[in-house]
């Protein structure tokens, strides 16, 4: 993989030094779960199938691969490429310049001694324990983890199409590296003349629902620093009446939107229902059903979100209410509810929040142990408490360290940042330094 920024080591040394001075050190950082079973080596024949190659299926094959030593794990996922996800709104907002710094390849981040099936799973059988893939190939297993994470249908917003981003003002931040680079390229173009950007919002869960926020953020500060604020406007549309689950955080948004420099103004009960790129128009269709009409001169696209489809046709969902057709785990053992054999991590969990990467790293090692404890017969005893955290960008060289869980209780580890107050140092740990992070959590390390 190309190493894209040079300057990493000598970033990281910079904050080691602020952070050792404050007697703070790393912990902040990045925060590790030590639990008894994360030292334990079971001397198990058995057979484990892991769903999904992404952060949080690689993160437990890792783990497991360490303490099951004479177990056959499975991964299956057709993926080749992983992707830094939080990386992409850097590369949507000019901040990183190639998409090589969130590309690397899957073979090379494969645990020693694990299988890799590239195929997409087709259908789970939890009453066989067993899986099959697209080609029909059937794995049993003893114990399965869902880490599939969840899909974008942009084919929901009529005339929306992936290939349609980067082309007459349509950005969308979540399709792909190359989507997060096109993205720029229409911001950059937009931000020369300045005019009207239209914000998104899903209908659905997300995976990091503070993305649109940052984007927003961003776009104003781009509006701001080219000196064509007096004739742009920001306009947020939101399909209910607020824009982040924590209250806390989504107050503080909008009134830090109505003090930029740049008129940004927020819609309620708006939901993107469609798109005409060629005449930049965008479609809303409000709680009474009404279908309203906006133009715009840059367009942030954010697509309904569900879980694969494998996955929300299967007997492994939740069967209504909020959750309905997420997996249906329990929200602190992260255990199936109706199958005790089987374990969910990531964005395809039907918990009431945590679709980030950081969410993997604290439930990661929690997972883990309660998988082991089923398989010694003992019951699940760790709890997740739906941590996460949302650096959110504010403008170049300042951001948030929104840090919160299941409760929406702000939940800082790093002392030296107050989470709802801008901070450099909060920009450059979503800069420089949690890549590295993430990489140590991927690899069972933290």
């Amino acid at each position: 993989m190309v190493n894209t920024k040079p300057e990493l080591s000598t970033a990281r040394r910079k904050l080691i030094k602020i952070m050792g001075a404050s007697g703070l050190g790393m912990s902040g950082l990045i925060p590790v779960t030590q639990t008894a079973s994360a030292q334990t080596v079971l001397d198990a024949n058995v057979s484990i199938v892991i769903a999904g190659s992404g952060l949080a299926g690689l993160a437990a094959a890792h783990r497991l691969r360490k303490q099951l030593p004479n177990a056959k794990i499975t991964i299956i996922d057709a993926k080749k490429e992983h992707n830094y996800q939080p990386g992409y709104t850097l590369l949507a907002t000019g901040i990183w310049h190639s998409t090589q710094s969130v590309r690397d390849r899957n073979e090379r981040l494969m645990p020693p001694g694990v299988d890799w099936v590239q195929e997409a799973v087709a259908s789970f059988e939890p009453e066989l324990n067993q899986v099959q893939t697209v080609s029909g190939k059937k794995f049993d297993y003893d114990y399965l983890i869902v880490a599939t994470g969840l899909i974008l249908k942009y084919d929901e917003i009529e005339g929306m199409d992936p290939s349609l981003i980067g082309q007459n003002g349509v950005g969308s931040v979540y399709h792909s590296p190359d989507a997060a680079a096109n993205t720029w390229r229409a911001i950059d173009a937009f931000r020369q003349k300045g005019g009207r950007a239209v914000m998104t919002l899903a209908p659905t869960f997300m995976k990091c629902a503070g993305a649109p926020l940052k984007m927003t953020f961003m776009v104003a500060d781009w509006l701001n620093e080219s000196g064509v604020k007096n004739n742009s406007q920001v306009d947020f549309f939101a399909p209910s009446t607020s824009i982040f689950s924590v209250k806390t955080v989504n107050d503080l948004v909008l009134k830090r939107w109505e003090a930029l420099p740049v008129s940004t103004k927020v819609h309620f009960h708006r939901q993107l229902t469609g798109v005409d790129p060629s005449a930049k128009t965008a479609y809303f269709t409000d709680q009474d059903g009404a279908v309203h009409k906006e133009d715009y001169d840059f367009l942030h696209v954010v697509p309904p979100m569900y879980a694969p489809d494998a996955v929300r046709q299967s007997s492994l969902v939740v069967a209504d209410g909020v959750q309905k057709g997420w997996l249906d785990v329990d929200k602190g053992t992260l255990q199936h509810t109706r199958y005790p054999n089987v374990f969910g991590l990531g964005d395809v969990n039907g918990t009431p929040r945590g679709k980030t990467a950081a969410t993997v790293k604290k439930s990661a090692p929690i997972m883990v142990h309660n998988l082991l404890q089923q398989m010694q017969g003992k019951p699940a005893d760790q709890i997740f408490d739906g941590y996460t955290s949302c650096p959110m960008l504010i403008r170049r060289g300042s951001a948030w360290l929104v840090e919160f869980n299941y409760a929406g209780e702000l939940t800082p580890t790093m002392p030296l940042i107050d989470p709802l107050k801008d901070s450099y140092l909060a920009w450059f740990l979503e800069d420089e330094l949690l890549k590295p992070a993430y990489m140590a959590v991927l690899k069972g390390k933290a």
